[in-house]
């Protein structure tokens, strides 16, 4: 597979991505939403201060560490593609790597500028020790809301496809509420849990392809060299 696709395939998810994010940020009141088809497909839009699902630490010191490990994922990953395109990798494989790195890459951005770029978002308060909601639209501003590695995603991908509550029998959640899918996320996130999840389910086959490739170049070498020793 030749870097230029490789390259098509990280671009093409980073406009799609940040357009949506931008278009989003700018149109929409924070934790509001807009229905899609019905009510199972929303655009719900939500700051994420930390990792997936909501989940944070430490405060400003903590968004930073997670923003500098999402950069430093980055790096790797841009050596790593550059690797197993040398390698000759599966072409399913090495399309999976790129969605995956892709869609880091695209939250790091949100991380890293957004709060340049953006007058308002969640601001992380000590004494509640928590991030603090916001009114009205965001716009560009030069003042930023935050400094530069502690910007929030952008997440606004709702699909609250069923919702109900759980049977009175059901073990610890009996009666309580049911929603399935719950989470919100964005285009980044599905580009990652598509990478993944297809390796997942594919990985014999994607690394079968590896190992005869492999073989095959072994083969190749010894054969050279048989026919090396015989002519000496």
């Amino acid at each position: 597979m030749k870097k230029i696709h490789l390259v098509l395939i990280v671009l093409l998810v980073l406009i799609a991505d940040q357009t949506l994010k931008v278009y989003v940020k700018t149109s929409f009141p924070l934790n509001t939403s807009r229905s899609i088809a019905g009510s199972w497909f929303q655009l719900y839009f939500v700051e994420n201060p930390g990792m997936a699902y909501g989940w944070k630490f430490g405060g400003n010191w903590g968004k930073m560490a997670l923003t500098i490990f999402r950069m430093g994922a980055v790096v790797f990953g841009t050596w790593y593609l550059g690797s197993i395109i040398k390698k000759g990798y599966s072409k399913g494989f090495i399309i999976c790597a790129s969605l995956i790195y892709a869609g880091a890459l695209g939250n790091l951005i949100d991380s890293c500028f957004y709060g340049l770029i953006f007058d308002k978002g969640m601001v992380f308060n000590k004494e509640i020790n928590d991030y603090l909601n916001y009114g009205g639209l965001a716009v560009f501003a030069t003042n930023g809301y935050a400094s530069f590695l502690h910007g929030n995603v952008v997440d606004m991908l709702y699909f609250p496809v069923l919702r109900g509550n759980y049977p009175s029998w059901f073990p610890f959640l009996g009666g309580e509420s049911f929603e399935f899918f719950r989470p919100i996320f964005n285009i980044a996130d599905a580009s990652i849990s598509t990478g993944v999840i297809t390796i997942f389910l594919f990985q014999k086959k994607m690394f079968k392809q590896q190992h005869v490739l492999v073989e095959n170049q072994t083969v190749e070498t010894v054969s050279l060299t048989d026919d090396q020793s015989h002519i000496s």
